[in-house]
This record gives structure tokens, sequence and C-alpha cells, in this order.
């Protein structure tokens, strides 16, 4: 099909498919218990494979989704044998994935009407935030864009001297103040910054706790307001950063932090570390929010622009 056609380089697309290896071991091992001495795809496989789509972190309401479009391939074709199951499974969780605009570059762009261009980054201490940042950082100013990071999640010391070292390995500027500072002061004195260097790209890292749904709320209120004050339309995105080992508890941050604020786009990382690789395709399905970045190792390049055609080849090489 032409949608499987390779569009990311050899060396990317290996990196892909090695970070994904544990989430395809365990899938297609629960896959083939599920369908173990069965030739036709019955309502017992059917029901078989609920399961294994679930327990691989796919989701209930995207696993019914799947289900439900094998069900009418299956009342329509009469007869579906289980050694095509794995072809079918391709085709209807990229068509899934297809029905929204998502997933679709293949490099790490900015639209060239926007400068500087502002990403706000939010997402709970733990789950790669500052990593994705300095990652982030790294690849635009490859492309000889300016980057400048902002340090607005003021909660804990470690937090600034983390995103400090990343500035460091990169080599960009890094706009900070004193641990428990106002986090919407270092937003507005970072873009100030980034205006006055004539910037492209402005990262700010904020929120790196739900305390509670109300505070974070004001609080992402407050940053927001603070740099349209410096630069219309700002923050031009809200990326919230997932860490995808969490399975499930992914998605309980997704809408914990889609209640408070805005969040415009998503990046799940540890996906090489994990066997719950899935919860990218439920997270993408059910929140139409796109996820525009994986973590696929530990490298410097190992943040890659997450592309549906590619995840699905590699889930199901």
């Amino acid at each position: 099909m032409s949608f499987f056609k390779k569009i990311f380089s050899s060396e990317k697309k290996e990196t892909l498919d090695k970070g994904l290896e544990k989430t395809k071991s365990s899938f297609f091992g629960k896959l083939s218990k599920a369908v173990a001495g069965k030739s036709k795809v019955d309502d017992e496989v059917l029901d078989n494979l609920e399961e294994v789509l679930v327990t691989s972190d796919v989701g209930v309401e995207t696993t019914l989704k799947v289900i439900d479009r094998i069900e009418a391939r299956v009342s329509k074709d009469k007869y579906l044998g289980t050694a095509e199951l794995n072809q079918i499974l391709r085709e209807e969780i990229a068509g899934l994935l297809s029905e929204t605009n998502i997933g679709e570059a293949t490099e790490f762009t900015i639209p060239q009407d926007k400068k500087p261009y502002v990403i706000m980054v939010v997402g709970v201490n733990g789950v790669g935030k500052t990593t994705t940042i300095g990652k982030l950082a790294y690849q635009f100013k490859k492309q000889g864009l300016k980057v400048v990071l902002g340090a607005a999640d003021t909660f804990r010391a470690a937090a600034i001297d983390q995103l400090q070292v990343w500035a460091d390995r990169v080599d960009v500027p890094i706009v900070k103040q004193n641990m428990g500072s106002d986090p919407a002061s270092v937003a507005f004195d970072t873009l100030q910054s980034a205006v006055n260097q004539d910037a492209d790209v402005v990262i700010v890292d904020t929120a790196g706790r739900l305390h509670n749904k109300v505070n974070l709320m004001n609080e992402l209120t407050k940053v927001k307001r603070v740099m349209k004050k410096v630069v219309d339309d700002t923050p031009n995105d809200v990326l919230l950063v997932l860490d995808g080992s969490t399975g499930q508890n992914a998605f309980e941050q997704a809408k914990q932090f889609t209640a408070a604020t805005e969040v415009t786009s998503l990046a799940v990382t540890k996906l090489d570390g994990t066997a719950k690789g899935g919860v990218v395709i439920g997270i993408s399905d059910q929140f139409k929010i796109p996820v525009k970045y994986i973590g696929v190792g530990e490298g410097i390049e190992d943040l890659q622009v997450f592309n549906k055609h590619e995840f699905v080849d590699s889930f199901f090489k």
C-alpha cells in the first residue's frame, strides 16, 4: 500500500525499528497465543485480540474501534484466516491514524511566518521533559535556527540546573531566575531576550507538577498571558511531554493537562525501554492532538518526528 513507502532515512528508520523492538516482541508474542490453533478469525479470536490490544496499552476506546473495523471486514469477506490478521491489523491501525491529519511530517520544521516561534512545554517531572527540550533545541539549531531556552519550571532547582546542562551541551542561550521565582516572569524575560536576539525559536519549560488542576490552570494561563504581552499570538505550540513507559498513566496525564490548558501537540518519550509503545496509537486516536515527537533512544539524535506511516511500518515489520 502506498502509505507504507519509506520516507525516513535508513538510519532514522533503523533507530525507530530498534526503539519499538520491545513493544513488537510483546505484542506479537501475545498475538501468537491469541490465534494459536485457530485458522479463522472468529468471535473467540476477536475477543482474544481485544485483550491483546488493551494489554498492549492501545486503550479501550481505540481497541474497540479496531475490533469494530475487523468485525466489519469479517462480515463482508465472510472468511478471514488468522494468517492474514497481521496485515489486516496493520491496515486498520494505519487507517485509524489516517483519519486525523496527524503524524505527517518527517523533519523538524517550524512555520516560516512566525518569528520567534514559541513552544511552551508542559509535563510532570520524570517524563523526559527537559531532555526533550534539549534534543529539540539541538535539532532546530542543526538547521541553522537561533534558539533560546527559558527555565520557567521554577518549582525545583534541579529542573533549572538540568536545563542549563542542556543549554551548555547544545550551546544555546538560556534565560533563568532563582528557584521559586514566578514562572510567568521567567517566560516574559525569555521572550524579551529572544526578541532582542532576533531568535527563531523559543522553548519555555513550565509546570513540572500536577499539584492540582486549578493551580496548574492558573499558572499556565498566567504564563501564556504574560508571553502575549511581548509577542502577540504566543505560545504558538503547547507541547505536552508524556512518558510512554507508563502506559495508561500517560493517558491520565494527557487528560489532566488537556483539562488544565490547551495542549496543541504531544511528545511521547522512552519508547525504547518499554513494551507499552501501543500507547502512541491510543493517544493519537483518542485525544485528536498530534503526536509530534517520539523518543526512541537516549542519544541526542534519538528524538524523532512522529510519522504515523513509518511508525506503523516499524510496528508490524
